[in-house]
């Protein structure tokens, strides 16, 4: 039964109950309040926590409207804990007539519902505000005084990019104890100046920002005093330099930065920090003496050689690194054999990409990944990423009899590997064969031939994907895909082990069809 039905039931067990009522009085009427009265029915005996829970459950606008026609809906309303003001929860997606129309409607009733509600028992407020809306400041800021009271848990304010300039958020709105219960805070496309002393979110858990104008210092100023902070997101915020994380806050454990391109210096000496994920222009990291840092993922962006950068200067950057994801643009140099090593590290994902503006003809040699896996005497899980499309390398097919052999490491530990986008390049082959030879505990081998497809082995591509279909590839890619298949059989599987379980994920038989005489 749908919520807006159980209204419409409830409504109508209590007329039924007050015609019973006035009947053994005597005094049957039409049932209908005296012109300017409020309705006081008070709905069907049920305890007061059941009402708010069922006004919890209720659609926005089927709520709000219940809380004008009794006494007892309005008292259930005011605590409903929810508040989620976007186009659809008030009834505006439907909506014909133009986008001003729309704006208006939306305005209107965010004024009339936060009349009625109050505030009162609000846990979670989210507030989308989409380009097209007139909401002045003066507006948004009543909006937020009426919700943010105190015990909120959750507030959500996502503007749209015109306001990014135009809109500062009140940081007063937190005083008075209405900041100290907030866990969550998700902000967007505005400007957020916390000053020295600003001490008003002690609650605080996670803080997302995206699109907003705030320096370090003034982010300093906001979570310095978050003692229950856990985890930071930070995205396309540009006038952050220096990003300093103290010490006092031991709970703080993930931090996620994306394209704040002006970035410098990412300083960390909070103890439980374990996650990083950074996305963006190279910056100096710097975690400390007591780095706890366990999982870190890499993605540089238009700057080539991550691969490089992180053998020699993550080991003493990041010592108990136990899970590695790096996202390469490009390479421009092969990975060094390195002193250093990577002591705990178990599983390590690489992604190398290249870069079609690049004037210089690089091969890159997959072979010297090698010192990767040397380093890393605890290696369990290795997966490699490569876009062959467009790649520049020389080929192994049908000529093997000059394979390079390195001094060779036992990779002990090593028992799971996957290439993503396994391509006939000369020095793929040898890094397959090398890992091969070994890792003596290696139990899968997964050799993928189309870059980006869903793994799985076979042909059955087509028929495992939603959409019943590849995805649309060059002919080049193609080609290519056919040429690392036909290598895999002609010279990888006669060197597999009995213990090892070889998958191998085969260009699609109907999406990926060529004619064989072209190989």
């Amino acid at each position: 039964m749908g919520m807006l039905s159980l209204n419409r039931l409830m409504l109508k067990q209590e007329r039924r109950r007050r015609r019973r009522i006035q009947a053994r009085n005597g005094s049957i009427t039409d049932g209908h309040s005296q012109p300017g009265e409020r309705s006081t029915c008070s709905g069907p005996h049920l305890p007061e926590d059941i009402w708010c829970l069922i006004h919890s459950l209720m659609p926005l606008r089927d709520s709000a409207r219940s809380a004008c026609v009794s006494g007892t809906f309005l008292h259930s309303w005011r605590c409903r804990p929810v508040l989620t003001f976007n186009e659809e929860t008030l009834g505006l997606k439907q909506k014909e007539g133009q986008k001003s129309d729309i704006a208006k409607a939306f305005a209107s009733r965010v004024d009339c519902i936060l009349k009625n509600h109050l505030g009162t028992g609000v846990k979670i407020l989210k507030i989308v505000i989409l380009d097209y809306y007139k909401v002045n400041a003066c507006r948004l800021n009543s909006w937020l005084e009426s919700a943010i009271r105190p015990g909120i848990e959750e507030v959500t304010l996502l503007l749209s990019e015109k306001h990014r300039l135009e809109y500062i958020f009140p940081c007063s709105i937190f005083l008075d104890g209405c900041g100290n219960s907030i866990r969550y805070l998700h902000l967007s496309y505005c400007t957020l100046r916390p000053t020295v002393g600003f001490d008003y979110l002690r609650s605080l858990t996670k803080l997302h920002l995206f699109e907003v104008c705030i320096t370090g210092d003034e982010l300093g100023c906001l979570i310095s005093n978050s003692f229950a902070l856990e985890k930071l997101e930070l995205r396309y915020c540009l006038e952050l330099f220096c990003l300093k994380i103290p010490f006092w806050l031991e709970r703080f454990s993930y931090l996620r930065i994306a394209e704040c391109n002006k970035l410098q210096v990412i300083e960390s000496t909070a103890p439980n920090l374990f996650t990083v994920e950074f996305f963006g222009e190279p910056v100096q990291l710097i975690f400390g003496e007591s780095s706890q840092v366990k999982n870190l993922m890499l993605e540089y962006s238009f700057e080539p050689n991550a691969v490089s950068y992180a053998i020699t200067k993550l080991p003493s950057i990041a010592p108990h690194l136990e899970t590695l994801t790096l996202y390469s643009t490009c390479e421009r140099v092969n990975a060094p054999m390195v002193a250093d090593k990577f002591l705990h590290l178990k599983h390590l994902d690489i992604y190398i990409g290249d870069d079609d503006d690049e004037p210089v003809a690089f091969v890159y040699d997959y072979l010297s990944l090698v010192s990767f896996l040397d380093a890393s005497p605890a290696l369990e899980s290795f997966s490699l990423s490569v876009d062959p499309d467009d790649m520049k390398h020389d080929s192994v097919f049908g000529d093997t009899s000059s394979i390079r052999q390195i001094p060779r490491h036992s990779h002990d530990r090593l028992k799971k590997v996957q290439v993503n986008g396994f391509f006939s390049a000369k020095s793929m082959f040898e890094l397959i064969c090398h890992i091969i030879e070994t890792a003596t505990s290696l139990e899968s081998l997964m050799l993928d031939c189309i870059y980006g497809e869903e793994t799985g082995g076979g042909t059955v591509r087509c028929s495992a994907s939603k959409f019943s279909k590849c995805r649309r590839r060059s002919k080049r890619m193609i080609l290519e895909a056919h040429k690392a298949l036909s290598v895999i059989n002609r010279y990888i599987v006669g060197r597999i082990p009995p213990a090892v379980k070889l998958s191998v994920g085969e260009p699609c038989s109907r999406c990926h069809a060529i004619d064989v005489e072209l190989l």
